[in-house]
């Protein structure tokens, strides 16, 4: 499955277009609590959403009865979050879930009351999203993917499936500071593994695209890990012909060869936790961070046959999704 295929099959079957919440008639009795969601998904209902409504459902919180939401879903146009958070803000929401770091700026500009949980975000503290994991301080928690700590192990995975592999790309919106985190932790981690790495920050989708169309197909990608300027998706393109690394089996899904990190999905059941405890009464300030506490590793049996790599037996062992 492309690329195109697998984004514009997720929009279709999610609805396109910016929306704010969902028409419901308000339960009687109490005021249920109303829960402000910001993405940057194509559709109201991405997996780390999913994650979240599942999550506080478990925890007695069902949407349409205790909990409302209000989603704005911005189709990855990035110069819409602002009025999409200010949206939120005007309609009172009790709590703001933001997903990836853009959404979470653009919440945190817009208030400095409303509390904030973020998932999704590779190294929080790298990205200036808190100021530490125990003390994350103002209005602002949420859930760590690790991305960063992880680097080296997704750079080993991919040696492990490419073992010919010499150099890796890694190629970044210049202001994603999780992925920046996560290359220079590639470089201090590549040379155990006779690897060389490619640092380049981007400015634009248009410088992204001609620097990845310099690629080798001898090369390796190491995919950002939010999908600013639209990198990720233009990596899964070349999933055919260069072997890549993402950070959530998402992608592997959809056509990537391998990834290590944490399910979407699971991410968002992790933060529903935290929603729910702000819901009930505890102050963001007062929670810190959580750490994800499960990664999976997943690997394309499709894809790694296009670029011609026979995975190793022992890898696949190892391997909690394959891909066929």
């Amino acid at each position: 499955m492309d690329r195109r295929a697998f984004v514009g099959g997720l929009a279709a079957a999610l609805g396109c277009g910016v929306s704010r919440g969902h028409a419901q008639q308000k339960p009687a009795g109490a005021r249920p609590y109303r829960v402000g969601v910001l993405t940057t998904a194509f559709g109201p209902n991405p997996p780390v959403v999913l994650g979240v409504k599942a999550g506080l459902a478990e925890l007695g919180l069902h949407e349409g009865r205790e909990v409302f939401f209000e989603i704005v879903h911005t189709r990855g146009q990035l110069d819409t979050l602002p009025a999409g958070v200010a949206g939120l803000v005007n309609a009172k929401v009790d709590v703001i879930f933001a997903g990836i770091e853009s959404p979470t700026r653009a919440a945190m500009k817009a208030t400095s009351t409303i509390p904030i949980v973020f998932a999704q975000i590779g190294d929080p503290v790298a990205a200036g999203i808190v100021k530490s994991i125990a003390q994350p301080g103002s209005n602002v928690t949420g859930v760590s993917g690790l991305t960063t700590d992880l680097a080296p192990k997704r750079l080993e995975v991919l040696k492990s499936c490419a073992p010919s592999l010499k150099r890796v790309w890694a190629v970044y919106a210049h202001d994603d500071l999780s992925s920046a985190a996560s290359a220079r932790k590639s470089r201090e981690a590549a040379p155990a593994l006779r690897l060389e790495i490619l640092d380049r920050p981007v400015r634009s989708h248009e410088e992204a695209v001609s620097i990845l169309k310099t690629v080798a197909r001898t090369d390796g990608l190491l995919a950002p890990t939010a999908p600013s300027l639209d990198i990720t998706a233009r990596v899964l393109d070349l999933a055919p012909f260069v072997p890549g690394v993402f950070d959530t089996p998402y992608w592997v899904k959809g056509g990537g060869l391998v990834a290590y990190g944490v399910d979407h999905e699971v991410q968002g059941r992790q933060a529903a936790r935290l929603v729910a405890r702000i819901l009930r009464g505890a102050r963001p300030e007062d929670l810190p961070v959580e750490n994800s506490t499960k990664f999976e590793l997943a690997i394309n049996l499709k894809t790694a046959k296009q670029l011609g790599l026979a995975i190793p037996q022992s890898l696949l062992l190892r391997t909690d999704q394959v891909i066929q």
